[in-house]
């Protein structure tokens, strides 16, 4: 493999343990191309692809479930850290920290981005997966996105109406054909926070719905909440060694949305169930979903090597030496129980690579 990806700038080392590329620290041996370039990146896709071999990108590995038995192929490893902050943008390479990214941009007083706050990963994964957290998404903020189309080996940027983004997806996600280079985000040269759309925000900023504070403040405050729910990483709390949350939150069809309200209801009884609109339908709280559906925060108990986070019911943790198949397994039980007992299945946020949930 070395003399095949010799020429191409990547750093290549053989049997890498794939669980300390990604934070739930599971994931077995793979050789690993580490490109940190964009030219070395594009050369080395380029090259494995026309050679048929197997090619799995990883980045920040913030949304990864790797299988135990590693990868047969070769991971590519994005390690492009430049980041630009322009009068109103920010242009980051694909393998930057995301939440740098936005670490800079508010230090630059530029305003929009500090919602995403503290969400683990790369840049070049955001418009993939289009990240969203406290009222505000990447499809929102989203200016354009350089692209290697593998097909055709043309590099352009894309506009964002190109991306079919929805919610916690895009056609970038459901494909392997293209590879995120760089993206590049629009953000108020004044330094004003996008509006707070997010309830449990805006009251912590003492703020209405639809309002703006300064962005470093409601930086700030997104970075307090989420490390109370443990999605912040820390290498000292297993709570985070998570992909984040683990299940999208369920849309449920107009025409039967009311007849699973009616479902619930009879389950739980005449309490507030949490629901809000969504573009093809009605979006449940999954978090809620799980937690009445029997599975407690902190669930199986303190002595499985995999449980829900003592903080968050919607993250799966890995409590120290958790395998794949442990993941797995915990991921099975709780979406069987909330199908069992609201007729409703939940879809696995994190890209599963080698594993079958």
């Amino acid at each position: 493999m070395r003399e095949l990806l010799s020429a191409t700038g990547a750093r290549v080392r053989a049997s890498v343990p794939l669980a300390a590329l990604t934070t739930l620290r599971v994931g077995g041996p793979a050789t690993v191309a580490e490109c940190a370039t964009t030219e070395a990146l594009v050369a080395t896709v380029r090259t494995l692809d026309s050679a048929g071999i197997p090619v799995l990108l990883v980045a920040g590995g913030s949304n990864l479930l790797i299988a135990d038995g590693g990868f047969d192929g070769v991971v590519v490893r994005i390690a492009t850290t430049a980041v630009e902050i322009g009068p109103d943008l920010v242009l980051a390479e694909a393998g930057a920290d995301w939440d740098g990214v936005v670490a800079a941009a508010v230090a630059a007083g530029l305003g929009g981005l500090e919602c995403l706050s503290g969400i683990p990963g790369s840049a070049g994964a955001t418009p993939v997966q289009n990240v969203g957290a406290y009222g505000v998404e990447v499809a929102q903020l989203l200016r354009r996105v350089r692209l290697l189309d593998r097909a055709t080996g043309e590099i352009r940027w894309a506009a964002p109406a190109e991306l079919g983004f929805g919610y916690r997806t895009s056609v970038l996600k459901h494909s392997d054909r293209a590879v995120v280079l760089a993206v590049e985000f629009a953000v108020n040269p004044d330094g004003a926070s996008a509006p707070l759309r997010y309830g449990e925000l805006a009251r912590t900023l003492d703020a209405a719905e639809g309002e703006t504070r300064p962005a470093a403040a409601v930086r700030e405050a997104v970075l307090r909440l989420r490390a109370g729910k443990g999605m912040v990483l820390d290498a000292a709390d297993h709570d985070t060694w998570s992909a984040g949350s683990f299940f999208t939150n369920p849309v449920v069809a107009h025409d039967r949305a009311a007849r699973v309200l009616d479902t619930i209801r009879a389950d739980v009884g005449d309490i507030t169930i949490p629901t809000y609109p969504a573009e093809d339908g009605v979006k449940f709280s999954a978090g809620w979903l799980i937690e009445r559906a029997g599975f407690a925060k902190g669930f199986p108990g303190p002595e499985s090597a995999v449980r829900l986070s003592t903080k968050h019911t919607l993250a799966l943790t890995n409590r120290g030496a958790a395998t794949a198949a442990d993941l797995v397994g915990l991921a099975r039980t709780v979406r069987a129980g909330v199908q069992q007992r609201f007729g409703i299945r939940l879809e696995p946020e994190p890209v599963t690579v080698g594993v079958d949930l």
